[in-house]
């Protein structure tokens, strides 16, 4: 080779960083890219917020206020999917870009220029999707499940929205391939599947969960705008169509995805503690298979979302108790993490400040999520604010908390600095006592009859709303903190020893190891 084509071929590699804006458009590097989804992922995080706040706003006090009711049904259904398609699963996908390949010591990830692709399609299709508010007749307002027939009466924008959700689906796809290319071709030598953190484990089940359910989702979308400007009959009773088969194929897709939003959370907290705790994490065999039981299980309890729509009585019993299942290894998880906090040397820096808040709240979540799944009490809660307290629990301290708790316990590794520990502790009790405030009245209004999606209600209700919306706007407005932290932490500050988590011996531990020394009867020899 030519000193001048080994030059060029050097400009060439993906690792050499090109000058300015061209370095972001065309760069290939795994880390780079993790910044662009965890970034754009914070961005679309104020945008559903804010979606969130005027939802909130509206419902301060029964009567209408301050938005039309059909603005406010497409608030709903834009948050929901901004949130879950433009919030989470981009900063999911940006913490296995950015922390796969260097868990199982690969030198990038497995297809990168199909990683830029998968990355530079989510701002396009996000910009389709918020476009929409401007259109004629506005966003969507069908809600997120966008349900047939409802959703068929929306205005044009309605094909742009069905536009920018293949958009997504094609970029979580790409996305999940690479995922699952990296983990099984790029291992470092003696780096079996059961020595893989556990971090790892979860992205390569929640990968294969997104490849099989992505597609569905494509058809059921499909569907809806071939009914809405073709004249096809799928979900419409009047040509002999069923709009609860739209519930079956949507659910089919919807169930798997909401464990797509936790599983990648499961593996960052069997990250964190174990490193706060100084011990080995308990049980990681269990772990693993307990993660692919609920993978498994996920796709045989859809229907329990439609326990509502006339089901023979068979198909509710089999539907409650596969619900009643998933409990069991997601109890696991939870009876692991405990135990490897159990006995150990434990400090409270931010993240496991984050990690312990996640495992107490998403407890909370799972406990009213067993009580949506007995089916005669689902037929009272459904379609309440009880089932919007439900899944905020599983999703905001489940989900949201476990991206923040990455963020604080990697941007150490990620900037070398520190990031202000004191801001980072406040961050985190501001958010946990307002996120309380507004979601724990919920349960009550919702036991109390309070119908979801509505935005006007009865008196009775107008006491918790006002204590919700006030917990709303004291939650939205403490993730200025956050931005604050992390954008100070990039531009400076203590720089991180290699050992950052201090007397955690710079290790985190992610295999199993030789068990440290605990007989549960004795204290642990001090170190």
């Amino acid at each position: 080779m030519s000193a001048a084509s080994a030059e060029h071929h050097d400009h060439d590699d993906h690792h050499g960083p090109a000058p300015g804006l061209t370095r972001w458009l065309y760069t290939t590097n795994h880390k780079d890219i993790g910044t662009l989804y965890l970034l754009f992922s914070l961005l679309m995080f104020f945008i559903g917020g804010g979606m969130a706040l005027i939802i909130r706003a509206e419902l301060f006090q029964p009567g209408l206020q301050l938005v039309d009711p059909l603005f406010f049904n497409s608030m709903t259904t834009m948050h929901a999917l901004v949130m879950i398609f433009g919030v989470v699963m981009p900063a999911f996908v940006g913490l296995a870009n950015w922390m796969i390949p260097m868990m199982i010591g690969a030198p990038d990830m497995a297809l990168p220029r199909l990683n830029n692709w998968s990355f530079w399609i989510m701002p396009f299709a996000f910009t389709l999707l918020l476009s929409t508010l401007f259109m004629e007749g506005g966003g969507p307002a069908g809600g997120w499940t966008l349900y047939a027939p409802l959703s068929l009466q929306g205005g044009d924008s309605f094909a742009f929205v069905i536009f920018s959700i293949h958009f997504m689906g094609i970029s979580s796809v790409m996305g999940s391939i690479n995922i699952v290319a990296t983990i099984f071709n790029m291992r470092a030598p003696g780096m079996t599947l059961m020595k893989m953190p556990l971090f790892v484990w979860t992205w390569l089940i929640t990968a294969f969960l997104l490849i099989a359910v992505m597609p569905v989702l494509a058809g059921a979308v499909t569907m809806l705008l071939t009914d809405r400007f073709f004249d096809t009959s799928f979900f419409s009773a009047a040509g002999g169509g069923d709009p609860v088969m739209y519930q079956h194929i949507f659910w089919f897709f919807g169930h798997p995805e909401v464990y797509i939003l936790i599983l990648p959370a499961f593996g960052i907290v069997s990250s964190i503690i174990p490193t706060f705790a100084r011990k080995p994490l308990f049980g990681y065999a269990s772990m693993v298979y307990a993660t692919a039981s609920i993978a498994f299980l996920s796709f045989i309890v859809w229907a329990h979302h439609m326990f509502t729509v006339g089901m023979p009585l068979a198909g509710e019993m089999f539907f409650m108790f596969a619900t009643m299942m998933i409990s069991v290894p997601t109890g696991v998880k939870v009876f692991n993490w405990i135990a490897t906090m159990w006995r150990g040397s434990m400090t409270f820096e931010t993240p496991m400040l984050f990690a312990v808040g996640f495992l107490v709240m998403f407890t909370i979540g799972g406990l009213s999520g067993l009580m949506l799944a007995i089916t005669p009490a689902d037929i009272q809660y459904h379609d309440t604010y009880f089932v919007v307290a439900h899944f905020h629990y599983v999703l905001v301290p489940g989900a949201i908390y476990s991206i923040m708790a990455a963020t604080y316990y990697w941007l150490p590794k990620w900037t070398g600095n520190m990031y202000d520990e004191k801001w980072g502790k406040i961050h985190f009790w501001v958010s946990t006592i307002f996120l309380n405030v507004l979601f724990f009245p919920m349960h009550f209004v919702g036991l109390a009859g309070m119908p979801r999606r509505i935005p006007d209600y009865s008196m009775q209700f107008a006491d918790w709303n006002a204590v919700a919306t006030i917990g709303a706007f004291g939650f939205g407005f403490s993730q200025l903190i956050f931005v604050y932290v992390v954008f100070k932490c990039m531009k400076g500050g203590e720089k991180a020893t290699d050992e950052v988590w201090e007397g955690a011996d710079g290790l985190e531990w992610t295999v199993p190891s030789p068990a440290p020394y605990h007989t549960f009867e004795t204290p642990p020899p001090i170190r």
